[in-house]
C-alpha cells in the first residue's frame, strides 16, 4: 500500500495558504471575522505559515449551536483562521487519498453529491428485489480518534503532517455523547479513548470517508456485494437474493464493531424495493420519485425566513432568485413538476416584513450559509 510523505513543504507553502484562504471565504466574504482576517490577510498567512513551520499552531474555541431539521444535531464551527487550515491541509492530502476511495461512495468529493448518489440508488433499486438500507447510529459522535488516526497513517508518512492531523483531531470538541461500551473493553476504555469529530469542519467531513474507506472495501471486495453504495453514515446493499443480505448484515454489524460503530435499530431495514425508499430527501419508487414529506416541511420553513429576510432588506432580489433556483434544480431530480408549482406559486415576497411575521426559531442559522443540507440529510 502506498504511503505518501514530504507533504509539508506544500501544505505550509504560502500559495497553497492563500488559496486556502480563498476557499475557506466563499460564500462568507463579508462576515465580520472573513472581513477582520482579510484586512491584514497577508501578515495573518505569514503568521499561520511560521506558527505550522515551528509547530506552535493550536485550535481555536468553537462555535457551537444546535439545529433540529427535525432530530438535534450539535454543530461546531472552528473559527476562521482554523478553516484556512483545514483547506491548506485537505488541499494537498484530498487528491492523494480520494483516488483510493470506492467509485460508489458520494459524499463530500469533487464531482459526485447527492444528486449522483440519487440516480445509481435508483438504478440499483429498479434493477433488485430487495435492499439492506443501513444507518450508522450517531456517526460523528461515535468516530474513535485512535482508530481515525490509525486510517490515516495507513496512507500518510509525512511526521509534520501528520502532527497537524493529530492536532485538528485532538483539538475536537466534546460531541455530547454517552459512554459506550464494546467487546473487550474495561470498566476505563471508553473514559481512555476520546470520540467525536465537529461536524461543520472540512477536516471532518473528509476524514468521515476515510474511517469508512476500508469497511466500503470490505463490503465490496469480501463480501461480494455488487450493488452497494454508501453516502456519509447511509448505506444500501442491494440483491435479489434476501438471503445473501440477511447474512450480509451480520458481518457488516461485526466489522462495524471493530470500528467503535453500531448500526442504528431502527433505521438499519431489510425489504422489498417495491414499497419505496427514502434516501438523500427523495422516495424512491418503482415508477417514479418523490420529494420526502420532513425534506418539504424543512423547505416551507426555509421559504418563510427567505420571505422575510427579503422583507428586512437583509437579502436582495438577485439572492433570492439564486436560492430558490438551487431549490427547484435540487427538486428537479425527482418526478416533482406539479409540486414545483404548487410550491413557487404560492411564494411571496414583499418589502414589508410584517408580512411574514411568523415565529420560526427552529431553522435559525440555516440560510446563513453555515450548512451544506444536502450534505448532511
Amino acid at each position: 500500500m502506498k504511503r505518501y510523505g514530504n507533504l509539508w513543504p506544500a501544505i505550509t507553502d504560502f500559495p497553497n495558504l492563500l488559496l486556502a484562504s480563498k476557499l475557506a471565504q466563499q460564500g462568507k466574504r463579508f462576515r465580520p471575522n472573513v472581513l477582520a482576517f482579510n484586512y491584514n490577510r497577508e501578515a495573518e498567512l505569514l503568521t499561520l505559515q511560521t506558527e505550522l513551520r515551528q509547530h506552535t499552531y493550536r485550535p481555536g474555541q468553537y462555535r457551537t449551536f444546535v439545529i433540529r431539521d427535525p432530530k438535534s444535531r450539535l454543530i461546531s464551527a472552528a473559527p476562521y483562521r482554523d478553516r484556512v487550515i483545514h483547506h491548506a491541509l485537505c488541499n494537498i492530502i484530498i487528491p492523494l487519498i480520494d483516488c483510493t476511495f470506492i467509485g460508489d461512495t458520494y459524499a463530500n468529493r469533487v464531482g459526485y453529491g447527492t444528486h449522483r448518489a440519487l440516480r445509481r440508488f435508483t438504478d440499483f433499486a429498479r434493477s433488485s428485489r430487495y435492499v439492506l438500507q443501513c444507518d450508522i447510529r450517531k456517526y460523528f459522535p461515535s468516530i474513535d480518534h485512535e482508530g481515525l488516526k490509525t486510517a490515516l497513517r495507513r496512507k500518510l508518512k509525512c511526521p509534520d503532517t501528520l502532527w497537524l492531523i493529530d492536532t485538528i483531531i485532538d483539538g475536537s470538541n466534546a460531541q455530547g455523547e454517552g459512554l459506550e461500551y464494546f467487546p473487550n473493553d474495561d470498566l476505563l476504555t471508553p473514559l481512555e479513548r476520546r470520540k467525536g469529530l465537529p461536524i461543520g469542519n472540512l477536516t471532518s467531513q473528509f476524514f468521515a470517508n476515510v474511517y469508512l474507506n476500508d469497511f466500503d472495501h470490505f463490503v465490496k471486495e469480501q463480501l461480494k456485494a455488487r450493488k452497494y453504495l454508501r453516502y456519509v453514515d447511509d448505506f444500501a446493499l442491494f440483491s435479489d437474493d434476501r438471503t445473501f443480505l440477511v447474512e450480509t448484515r451480520q458481518a457488516i454489524t461485526e466489522y462495524l464493531i471493530t470500528l467503535r460503530l453500531r448500526l442504528h435499530p431502527v433505521k438499519t431495514q431489510l425489504f422489498e424495493t417495491r414499497h419505496g425508499a427514502n434516501f438523500v430527501g427523495f422516495r424512491i419508487l418503482p415508477d417514479r420519485i418523490r420529494v420526502r414529506n420532513d425534506n418539504l416541511q424543512r423547505a416551507r420553513k426555509r421559504d418563510r425566513q427567505l420571505q422575510r429576510a427579503y422583507g428586512q432588506g437583509e437579502l436582495s432580489l438577485k439572492e433570492v432568485v439564486q436560492r430558490l433556483q438551487s431549490w427547484e434544480a435540487h427538486l428537479l431530480h425527482g418526478d416533482t413538476h406539479r409540486l414545483r408549482r404548487k410550491l413557487f406559486d404560492q411564494l411571496v415576497f414583499s418589502r414589508d416584513a410584517s408580512v411574514f411575521d411568523q415565529p420560526d426559531t427552529d431553522m435559525a442559522d440555516f440560510w446563513n450559509g453555515e450548512l451544506n443540507e444536502m450534505e448532511l440529510d
